[in-house]
């Protein structure tokens, strides 16, 4: 991919700026593909497509689907310098980031990664310097526990399916971004509800292969196919549409 496009994403003034990372890090993740955007995959024309998800706004996206798809994106925002939480219900299934993001002197895991319980706490202050990704791995129907409030924290919401409650939450209707997995028939039916779909696009949702994701933004509507290093191959495993 000699190219990189960047989905547009409102509110979008500009590219953040570089973060630095250890160069351990930088081994293990794909780093980003422009300053501030994170390389999600590839589009029809082979060229690198990121999205400005670490931006000097308050930011909401949603991941359908899978738990590769969040933990890809969660790795490639670390390669920017982002502080990842995340809250979730099933920790063991996120301890390959905390193990990717390495540990300090003492042996204890660097703070670039932290998971926590599904529980509302604290979020540390979110800077240019330190952008916040914010992960809510809190099932089909998330409750708001840490709705994106300031400058350079985004909130990343992970479902696994779409369910019908979701249609009236703040999680899908009002994300600034949405990258959507395959879905079956009911659940990309349920999407089009949801996001004013048309039939061709109702139809391409459940025709997607275990490497493609649409990239649902601010009229944007891209058909992206995930890509890997053999590094991230390591940590995740094979690209897949389960978890």
């Amino acid at each position: 991919m000699s190219r990189s496009r960047t989905i547009d994403v409102p509110g979008n003034q500009g590219a953040a700026p570089e973060f630095l990372v250890t160069p351990e890090t930088l081994d293990a993740i794909a780093p980003s593909g422009d300053r501030g955007g994170v390389i999600i995959g590839s589009d029809p024309q082979n060229e690198a497509a990121a999205a400005s998800i670490l931006r000097p706004h308050p930011t909401r996206m949603v991941t359908v689907g899978g738990l590769y798809l969040a933990r890809q994106v969660a790795l490639r925002a670390m390669a920017t310098g982002a502080w990842v939480i995340i809250a979730t219900g099933r920790p063991a299934a996120w301890k390959m980031l905390e193990r990717a993001a390495g540990q300090t002197p003492d042996g204890k895991p660097v703070p670039l990664v932290q998971i926590r319980r599904l529980a509302p706490f604290d979020l540390p202050r979110s800077t240019e310097d330190t952008p916040l990704l914010v992960i809510h791995d809190g099932g089909a129907v998330p409750q708001e526990l840490f709705p994106p409030r300031a400058p350079w924290q985004t909130t990343m919401y992970v479902l696994p399916y779409l369910h019908p409650q979701v249609s009236s939450g703040q999680a899908a209707n009002t994300a600034d971004l949405v990258l959507i997995q395959r879905l079956p028939l009911n659940q990309a039916q349920l999407a089009q509800r949801i996001w004013s779909l048309m039939n061709p696009q109702v139809q391409q949702l459940t025709q997607l292969k275990d490497d493609q994701v649409i990239a649902l933004g601010n009229m944007t509507w891209t058909m992206i196919r995930l890509v890997t290093n053999k590094k991230e191959q390591e940590i995740l495993g094979p690209i897949r549409r389960g978890d």
